[in-house]
This record gives structure tokens, sequence and C-alpha cells, in this order.
């Protein structure tokens, strides 16, 4: 186990119902400008998932692309009672395409959904000081600046170190390419809660705190998820923002409902039936996609009835609890 620091955070879990998504589902349903922005950016996730998956090269790949493991391609075997290639060769395909799309899926979600809230998406060109940036926002006299990450656990030690060198160095300079003196700095996570996180990221907060003098630092990060800090003129403050957090600070408390509701629009067929009836093998899974809960006089326009079991599966995703109520 890693050592523990003073000041480090203990989250409490995440806890979503699935009758306030449905509430937040029928708001947003009934919100025109909400309405109009969901179908927005249905076309443009299924512009850009189109575009990604004619991009892959499977159908002229070599077995040497895949980095397959022949141990585990023998165990599979066993456990699923093989005899021939083409039945290992089938389960091979699919886990590339996720592992190709987990490098893609996060920057083609933030592609899409910045713009549409009125950020602008930074060109992170290497050893640059746009590097560790992803989006820009000038909001009155303050520049919002984010870098942005898939999931909670991408961080390692020397990266946080790496970011907290990154902010410290180039605040005046970011504050002077916007022509403000207080900048509001986002270390922003597409999915996941802080819980779930390895805390590398809050690390971040700490190696600002190691690297300043007790002048510079204005708030320490101890027991929370953000700090702040003054270099020459410039105002700084720092926040670690995972999942829910960072959709609500981009576009307010319905913004991650309307990502969920567009991506499945975009993904995900309609079916006339639902699949109350099946047994799942993931032992919770039945439970988090069970639509129960919802009224039988619940209608809106943005989702037929067979995806709602979808939208309690993507939502699972950014709570640590779901609750059927």
């Amino acid at each position: 186990m890693g050592r523990h620091h003073a000041g480090l955070p203990r989250p409490s879990e995440r806890i979503f119902k699935k009758s306030d998504i449905l509430d937040t589902l029928a708001s947003v349903d009934t919100d025109k400008d909400a309405r109009g922005r969901v179908l927005r950016l249905e076309t443009e996730f299924r512009r850009r998932v189109q575009g990604h998956l004619e991009s892959l090269p499977l159908s002229d790949a070599k077995l040497k692309k895949f980095n397959t493991n022949p141990f585990v391609l023998l165990i599979h075997s066993f456990h699923r009672g093989y005899a021939g290639i083409a039945e290992i060769e089938a389960d091979i395909l699919p886990a590339k395409l996720f592992s190709s799309m987990e490098t893609s899926a996060g920057r083609m979600v933030e592609a899409v959904m910045l713009p549409e809230y009125g950020w602008e998406c930074v060109a992170s060109e290497m050893h640059s000081t746009n590097s560790a940036l992803d989006g820009r926002y000038l909001h009155g006299d303050v520049l919002k600046l984010a870098t942005l990450k898939s999931g909670p656990r991408c961080l390692n030690d020397e990266m946080s170190e790496n970011f907290a060198d990154t902010i410290i160095g180039n605040a005046i300079i970011w504050a002077g390419e916007g022509s403000v003196q207080k900048i509001d700095f986002t270390y922003g996570v597409l999915y996941g809660t802080q819980k779930l996180s390895n805390k590398k990221d809050w690390h971040i907060l700490r190696n600002i705190r190691e690297k300043l003098s007790r002048t510079e630092l204005t708030r320490q990060p101890d027991d929370r998820w953000d700090c702040a800090f003054k270099k020459g003129d410039v105002e700084v403050e720092v926040r670690v923002r995972v999942g829910s957090d960072w959709w609500t600070y981009l576009g307010g408390p319905n913004c991650l409902v309307e990502m969920c509701a567009a991506l499945i629009r975009a993904c995900v067929r309609p079916r006339e039936s639902d699949s109350r009836d099946h047994r799942y093998t993931i032992a919770d899974l039945a439970d988090i996609v069970s639509t129960d809960i919802v009224p039988e006089d619940y209608n809106v326009s943005l989702l037929q009835r067979s995806q709602f079991e979808w939208l309690f599966f993507v939502a699972r995703h950014f709570c640590d609890v779901l609750r059927n109520e």
C-alpha cells in the first residue's frame, strides 16, 4: 500500500437515485434549448463514432499488432470449451476494438462536448505551454483552463508532479495570453468518482503546495480537492473535478444526463421489449439496469423505454451507488 499523506481527503460515496435521473431527463426533454443541444450532440457523436470505427485497421491486421498473451488465450479457450482457432479469433477482435477505442473515446467526447458548452478545444502540442491543456473558456475576468483524462486511475506519481510543475510554471504565461489575472485550472476526469480515484489527482495539489512558498500558497489542499496560489500578480485556483463534478462544472446540473442521452441516441437503437427476464453473469448488473422504478406513465421523447436501462447502465459509471428509488 502507498504512503498516506497528511491532508489527503477521504471522499464520501457518490450516490445516485434512479428517480432523480429520470426527473433530470424529463426536465431536459421539456426544455427546448436543452433538447436541441442533445440532438446536436447526438448528430456529432454519431458522425465521429462512425469515422472512428471506419479507421480501425482490423481488415488487414496482423496477429502481432494485437499483443496477445498465448497463456491467456489458452486458459480462456479452456474456460469457453473452444476447439477451433476461429472461436478464439472472435474474442480477440472485440478485445482489440476495446483497447483501440479506449485511447480515443475520451478525446472524441471532449471534442464534441466542449464546444457545445462554450469552451474552446486546445491543441495540446508537445513541449509547449499548452501541452497540458485540453479546454479553455474566458469567463469575464477569469480564464478557465482544463486538462481532461478519461478515467479516475490515469495518473502516476511522476505525472502528478509534472502537472504541478506545468501549472506553476505556465500560470503567468496563460494569464498573459488571456489578458487576465485570474485562472481557474481544472484537472478533470470524464467518468468515475473521487472514491474510485487512485488519489494521484489530489497529489497534483499536494505537489503544488510543496513546491510553493508559504507566501505564494493562499489556500491549502488539506482535506479538500482544490488549492490556490498567487504567482506575481496572477491568482490561480486549481481544482480536481471527477466524473459528475466535471460535467456539472462544464454545463450545469443537467449536463451529465444530456451527454448520456445524446450518446445513447447515437449508439444504441431502441427495441420493442426490455430485458427484464435476462439472467446476467455480472452479479449486480440486473439490479443496475432494472427499470422497475420507471412509472408506467413516464414518457419522454429523447429516449425510448428500452433505452432507460442503458441510461442507468451508463450513469452507474459516475457514482459509487445507484439506488433503485
